[in-house]
């Protein structure tokens, strides 16, 4: 895992209503809330990861809840359009029954690459699947009361990106990141790390006469792909300016160090540390249950609690 992009760290997304968005995830999903703090940006709006027991990369899902004033996203090219998890064998019908209960849209199973995979929208319009893989994933899941181990989402499959042309964004993939294309399906192209064995697909959907997609609620904002340590970002960092590509500095998350970039197909990308991991001001056993703020922020931590959605009522 030295030296290489390990897949991804996490994907996050836009949604309006917080807790709407807390309640699904958290409840519907089974996912647990590894870490509730706010917008690094604007911190009057909050910043949730959600993943496994540890919040370990290739399982963190995040979101920025804006609220509904905010317009609804479009899905099109120069965008990630659908967010896979993988799921046991045998769990599509569970899901099946569970959505249908919870009045969430899906379609029925269908198939590609030899997986079977469910597609769902969640309440803000964000496309997943839900995934059979080929090779069983042992990864342990968080699980609830409702959602128990032999159903439970075990972290990422796949993110899929629909693109007018995949040449130069499958150049990132392979030049710089180490990706492999392994399967071709139609206009589907799946690529592949073999730095790690879960959370590292890539598809690329090439589009041609499709117009470009509007990120907005129930968007994808941006893939985090992860990396080691904050040592191997930076040795990154050089390979995308060698690539001719424009990359922000280091910056501290808290719980990762980031790099941003926009690939040429106009997604937006980071690179994204292992370290320091989310168990920094938190116990394990404590993940998510504080609102978690920036240094910066502490000293409104009243304010910012006054103006922050309730999400436990």
């Amino acid at each position: 895992m030295e030296n290489t992009i390990n897949g991804i760290h996490h994907i996050t997304a836009i949604a309006g209503d917080a807790k709407t968005n807390y309640d699904f995830y958290t409840r519907v999903l089974g996912l647990r809330m590894v870490k509730k703090t706010v917008n690094f940006d604007d911190p009057n709006t909050y910043h949730f990861y959600y993943g496994d027991e540890n919040g370990t990369p290739g399982s963190i899902l995040t979101f920025f809840p804006w609220g509904n004033q905010i317009p609804a996203g479009r899905r099109g090219t120069r965008q990630a359009t659908e967010i896979g998890y993988s799921v046991p064998e045998g769990s599509l019908d569970f899901w099946l029954k569970r959505l249908e209960a919870n009045k969430i849209t899906y379609n029925k199973p269908a198939e590609k690459f030899g997986e079977q995979y469910l597609t769902f929208l969640d309440p803000d319009g964000l496309k997943f699947e839900l995934t059979v893989p080929k090779i069983s994933d042992n990864r342990i899941p968080w699980t609830t009361s409702e959602v128990t181990a032999d159903y439970a989402t075990r972290g990422f499959h796949n993110i899929t990106i629909t693109t007018n042309n995949i040449e130069e964004t499958a150049k990132v993939l392979t030049d710089i990141f180490g990706y492999r294309l392994a399967e071709q399906h139609v206009n589907r192209f799946r690529f592949v790390t073999d730095a790690v064995e879960n959370a590292n697909i890539v598809d690329l959907v090439e589009a041609p006469g499709e117009r470009a997609g509007h990120v907005a609620k129930g968007s994808v904002h941006h893939i985090a792909f992860r990396v080691a340590n904050d040592d191997i970002l930076m040795e990154f960092r050089q390979k995308v300016l060698d690539a001719g590509l424009q990359i922000t500095d280091k910056i501290d998350r808290n719980y990762f160090y980031s790099l941003y970039f926009r690939e040429p197909g106009g997604v937006l990308f980071e690179i994204a540390s292992d370290n320091p991991g989310f168990a920094t001001d938190e116990t394990v056993e404590q993940l998510g249950s504080g609102l978690m703020l920036p240094p910066q922020y502490e000293p409104r931590r009243e304010q910012i609690v006054k103006v922050l959605p309730v999400l436990n009522q």
